[in-house]
């Protein structure tokens, strides 16, 4: 007898538990944006990704000299290092052996500049980025806001959100 109160008690329970989370999920809204699209799209990003690459060509300019007087030294040593002693060849090699460690140092030290840039020109953007969802969903009643690069699986198409985001970050960015 006490085990059959007990088998209804937790019918009644898990059945209460099913209720609740099905009226609980009705009132869930979740929106899915692109946060890379998102960056691209919007005009500060425009303008952003417009600087970066301006940066980034002179910076390729810059190593062109280099890359092709390295490129010469190797083609050099490739077809003469037969005729030479082994005292020139070694001595070819070294030079050109130091020479590509400092093209190395270079590419990385414009590699690590780019990448201060990147986050220069996008640390607005991603804070103004942040408010702009926050209000969005707030406004629109959103129970939350995924970004769909970031661990979302699958998502209805009818819950995606960037173009209104860019729209919005447009706004918010305008006089900035």
């Amino acid at each position: 007898m006490a085990y059959k109160r007990i088998l209804s008690a937790g019918v009644f329970f898990l059945l209460a538990c099913f209720a609740a989370h099905n009226s609980f999920a009705a009132d869930l809204k979740i929106g899915v944006i692109n946060v890379q699209k998102v960056i691209v799209s919007c005009e500060s990003g425009k303008v952003a990704k417009e600087r970066f690459d301006s940066k980034m060509k002179e910076l390729q300019g810059s190593f062109k000299k280099e890359e092709e007087a390295l490129k010469i030294l190797q083609d050099e040593i490739k077809k003469k290092s037969s005729a030479w002693s082994e005292e020139k060849k070694a001595e070819k090699v070294r030079e050109y052996q130091k020479n590509g460690r400092e093209l190395q140092a270079k590419t990385d030290d414009a590699r690590f500049e780019m990448k201060q840039l990147q986050d220069k020109e996008l640390e607005p953007i991603l804070k103004a980025l942040e408010k702009v969802v926050e209000k969005y969903g707030k406004e629109k009643g959103y129970t939350a806001i995924l970004d769909s690069k970031n661990g979302v699986v699958y998502f209805d198409d009818t819950i995606e959100i960037s173009d209104a985001i860019v729209k919005k970050l447009n706004e918010a960015m305008a006089g900035k």
